[in-house]
């Protein structure tokens, strides 16, 4: 079926899909619950021909269209809802009215144009056979949203094809990219906690002095992550945290250490953990101490198939152009909670680059960062390729 028209489409509906978009960041919401952004989207798509679904594990819910064509296909679409825990320096008239809370990952963007999609798909029920279902998921922010809504059934029967698009307000205007295989990490948390023995700093040797013994772990992971892994298969082992003492002359007790653990394969992932047990508490044993080690685990990889990819890029290509798609030639090992949809079924990520046209977009914000903004001009684009790899896969499947 043809993508001709999306693209008009979606641009004639641009100033409600803005006005959600800022609607949505000035009353940003964190974790699981996001009852304001779920009003917001139901008002949005009021009086449309959706059959709602909703969990009790948190405020996610599904949108069904039911094709006026008849029986075939599904495909599901999702957008995340909540926010950081951060606070916003950008100054737009519409920023965070709630302290410490911002919307600096998209999320706000995401529901919009996922809002916006779905009223073009909406709009052309009638010639579409088969079923869209539009994911609008909180909790993506470390809080697993889409495991819980998996979990609660939402999904269920599985769809045929699963697609998600993520800003990217540090990449060119409008640009579509993608990769098959892994594009996102897994990430976990990692702490590991050196038990010592404390005293007086002037006499070091009458105590187990946990600093040095910390901070040889932590030379020692950045080693390790060279050393015993294919740089091929990546490994990145981050110590953020570091906390241990009181004062200027004594020695702790004990020192803890905190960070991230990035992979980008279940193996690596599982043998990680693996190596970094017996490095810490092989080094600690050197000292005549213990550690204590705790790996909260994080998303797994968010692994892209390889017809999906391609899918994508072909129906980006019809929409926009040939220049309307990259492929991107390594993985980002950032992680996304969606990476729990795509292992239950076959689709994939896309990124949209969210930078002004003629701005030199390595130098903007990324995300995450309290000064991030987007070019909201981009974002019918990104409804009209959302509502393009639905209206195409109906028709067409992956053949």
């Amino acid at each position: 079926m043809s993508v001709d028209g999306l693209l008009a489409e979606a641009t004639a509906i641009a100033p409600d899909i803005t006005a959600l978009r800022r609607a949505i960041h000035a009353e940003p919401e964190l974790g699981l619950q996001t009852p304001l952004t779920r009003d917001k989207i139901r008002a949005a798509l009021a009086g449309l021909p959706l059959e709602w679904r909703e969990g009790p594990s948190t405020t996610g819910q599904v949108a069904i269209l039911q094709g006026g064509a008849g029986p075939g296909r599904s495909v599901l679409l999702r957008g995340d809802t909540d926010a950081l825990p951060m606070p916003e320096e950008t100054g737009l008239p519409f920023a965070s009215t709630i302290p410490g809370t911002m919307h600096a990952c998209g999320h706000d963007s995401h529901v919009a144009m996922l809002v916006g999609a779905a009223k073009l798909l909406c709009a052309r029920r009638d010639s579409l056979a088969g079923e869209v279902r539009f994911m609008f998921q909180p909790g993506e922010e470390g809080h697993h949203g889409a495991r819980y809504m998996i979990d609660d059934g939402l999904l269920n029967p599985l769809p045929d094809a699963a697609f998600a698009l993520h800003v990217m307000p540090n990449a060119p205007h409008g640009l579509i990219a993608g990769r098959s295989g892994a594009l996102l990490a897994a990430a976990d948390e990692i702490e590991i906690r050196v038990e010592g023995r404390g005293g007086h700093a002037s006499m070091p040797h009458e105590t187990l002095d946990p600093v040095p013994v910390a901070c040889e772990i932590v030379l020692a992971l950045q080693a390790m992550v060279t050393r015993k892994f294919n740089a091929h298969d990546p490994v990145v082992v981050t110590i953020a945290k570091f906390d241990a003492g009181s004062a200027h002359n004594v020695i702790a007790d004990r020192a803890v250490l905190g960070g991230t653990m990035r992979s980008l394969s279940p193996a690596s992932r599982a043998r990680l953990h693996q190596e970094v047990r017996r490095l810490a508490e092989g080094i600690a044993a050197a000292h005549g101490m213990e550690v204590a080690l705790t790996i909260r685990e994080g998303f797994p990889v968010t692994i892209c198939d390889v017809q999906a990819v391609s899918f994508g890029e072909a129906t980006a290509r019809a929409q926009f152009g040939p220049a309307g798609f990259h492929r991107l030639d390594a993985p980002i090992m950032g992680a996304e909670d969606f990476a729990y949809v795509l292992e239950k079924v076959p689709g994939a990520m896309f990124f949209i680059g969210m930078a002004r046209e003629g701005e030199d977009w390595t130098q903007c914000c990324g995300i995450h960062s309290p000064r991030m903004v987007i070019d909201e001009s981009v974002m019918p684009r990104g409804a009209a390729f959302l509502a393009g790899l639905a209206t195409r896969f109906l028709a067409e499947g992956f053949d």
